[in-house]
């Protein structure tokens, strides 16, 4: 439907000539906030001090290049004839999560082998720090206007009318067109992933099973909130989204790698890292 509203300002405040967007805030809010929450549970666990700090001092900015990367691949046909400065313009959006995800295990990965320490339990406790930031950074993408669905109808502006605050619906108004806001359902699913980790970790489950519940779970409210999506990134050459397609892979690959780490006996330890007690056969 159509509407009409003025947007909110994307610049947070300015330093001289040089903005600060509400974007890169908000992202950053969500990073610190899990690394207080990962660092206060490593604490907890008796894992060395700043140990965690050290990791994210390095998956940070790794994961951040990495997203981005991601991105501008499956983009390229908008990058490609330049200005180059483009590609690394990230305050306007356009970092995609799964990129951050990989770049974020890989570092992790390298990590826990130089510091000798264990990378499921690394994984396990950065988890709800994940799904945290992710759900805080969503709002982000709200600032910019971005991960949003297709047009609304008229019937669904006014039950949404009913719901929403007059910010979110104010911002939703783009260019004279009102969108659904996938945004707030990817955000509010994130954070139910959240509680679900809490939840879980409380339980004591085997190690490694924290991360690749997130991971499944994220995946299975992210594959359907994608569909719903107008800017999603496609496999080159077809109509399949991208991220529909990691998703699936992800949801297969860690509940294979889960049931296998059981049977297997692989994960020897649980969460809180003591040894599991089998029975002898």
């Amino acid at each position: 439907m159509s509407c009409s509203a003025e947007e909110l300002n994307r610049v947070f405040f300015q330093i001289g000539n040089v903005p600060i967007y509400w974007y890169g805030v908000i992202i950053a809010t969500g990073a610190f906030l899990g690394l207080y929450i990962a660092t206060k549970e490593s604490d907890r666990l008796g894992m060395k001090k700043d140990l965690m700090i050290d990791l994210v001092v390095f998956a940070i900015p790794i994961s951040i290049i990495f997203a981005r990367i991601y991105y501008v691949i499956f983009e390229w046909d908008r990058y490609k004839d330049g200005p180059w400065t483009d590609v690394f313009a990230i305050w306007e959006g356009g970092i995609a999560i799964h990129g951050a995800l990989i770049g974020a295990v890989l570092t992790a990965i390298i990590f826990a082998r130089v510091k000798k320490v264990s990378f499921w339990q690394l994984a396990d406790i950065a988890a709800p720090s994940l799904i945290l930031g992710q759900a805080i950074g969503r709002w982000g993408n709200f600032m910019n206007q971005e991960a949003h669905g297709g047009p609304i109808s008229e019937a669904a502006y006014q039950n949404f009318h009913q719901y929403l605050p007059d910010f979110i619906m104010n911002q939703m108004c783009i260019d004279g067109v009102m969108y659904y806001p996938t945004f707030l359902y990817e955000s509010f699913w994130n954070l139910l992933v959240f509680i679900f980790l809490l939840v879980l970790r409380r339980k004591n489950p085997l190690r490694g099973e924290v991360f690749l519940s997130y991971v499944m779970t994220y995946s299975v409210g992210r594959f359907f909130i994608e569909g719903m999506r107008t800017d999603s990134l496609y496999i080159h050459g077809t109509n399949i989204r991208m991220a529909q397609f990691i998703s699936i892979l992800i949801i297969v690959g860690a509940a294979a790698l889960l049931i296998y780490r059981r049977k297997t006996g692989t994960a020897e330890k649980h969460y809180d890292g003591k040894k599991l007690s089998r029975k002898k056969k």
